[in-house]
């Protein structure tokens, strides 16, 4: 037996795999500046500067 996919199905498949591709890059960046703001946040803490020195 064939599957065969309308336009309909197959443009809303890929809406929702686009829809998830996004959310999870956006958590994901998210979750990077997070980390990297708070490395920045207990250098200052500390008194130290090396990681705006990096950049």
């Amino acid at each position: 037996m064939e599957k065969k996919f309308t336009l309909l199905q197959t443009v809303a498949a890929s809406g929702v795999f686009s829809a998830v591709s996004l959310w999870y890059g956006f958590m994901f960046g998210r979750e990077s500046a997070r980390r990297e703001l708070g490395d920045i946040i207990e250098d200052l803490r500390r008194g130290t500067s090396e990681s705006l020195k990096e950049e």
